[in-house]
């Protein structure tokens, strides 16, 4: 069973992302077991700080090195081979390609969710993969983390039950987005389905839908 675990200040975040849906199937299956694990645990001082501010001044806060080094390295005791995932806005871009890496790679995930206004650089000595969902910015890396999680173990075998289902969604080969589809009753308020969706010609629905793909930019 692989196992993820989570670094967060706010562990409550998780808890209908991940005990719904497809990710609570990869926990029936025996496929993941998700840990949260409370930063705030690691806090420095009879107050547990998790945080102080910059060296060289500046607005906001900073996550303390001892916090995370200690949460990180409890982490990686139960898990050695993991990967370290540092969810930051300077990161490698996240794509559909690097999801199916890391479902195929088997190994753990540890993920370190930041908060105010970052982390003490001397964490990224513990980090194997530092990753960005996009150019925007978020209050914390929790719902980055969450994205992950999710893009990660639905493509892990077993978890989405037909074994074509992730190989004709968006982006499975790199270029383009599904195709669109539709389901019963054939015509809705004056809108019908394609005829050629209804003929049962595999080789025409097949053209039509490769057709139909948008490239991805």
């Amino acid at each position: 069973m692989r196992k993820i675990q989570v670094i967060t200040l706010f562990p409550e975040m998780f808890d209908g992302v991940l005990n719904s849906s497809m990710m609570w199937k990869a926990q029936k299956e025996h496929a993941i077991e998700f840990s949260m694990i409370n930063l705030r645990e690691f806090g420095v001082g009879p107050r547990q700080q998790v945080d102080d501010t910059p060296y060289g001044g500046g607005d906001g806060m900073l996550l303390k090195p001892e916090p995370l080094f200690a949460a990180v390295e409890t982490a990686l005791t139960v898990d050695p081979g993991a990967k370290v995932v540092l969810m930051t806005p300077r990161g490698e871009r996240w794509k559909q390609a690097t999801a199916q890496a890391w479902a195929d790679d088997g190994r753990g995930l540890i993920f370190i969710c930041a908060r105010y206004e970052g982390y003490d650089e001397r964490i990224v000595t513990l980090v194997t993969d530092q990753i960005s969902v996009g150019d925007y910015v978020l209050t914390g890396g929790e719902l980055p983390a969450m994205t992950i999680i999710d893009s990660v173990v639905r493509l892990i075998p077993g978890v989405l039950g037909g074994e074509t289902s992730a190989e004709i969604e968006s982006f499975s080969d790199g270029e383009t987005l599904e195709f669109p589809q539709y389901t019963r009753p054939a015509e809705f308020r004056d809108m019908k389905v394609p005829e050629v969706l209804l003929n049962g010609h595999h080789g025409e629905i097949a053209k039509w839908r490769a057709d139909h793909s948008v490239k991805a930019e």
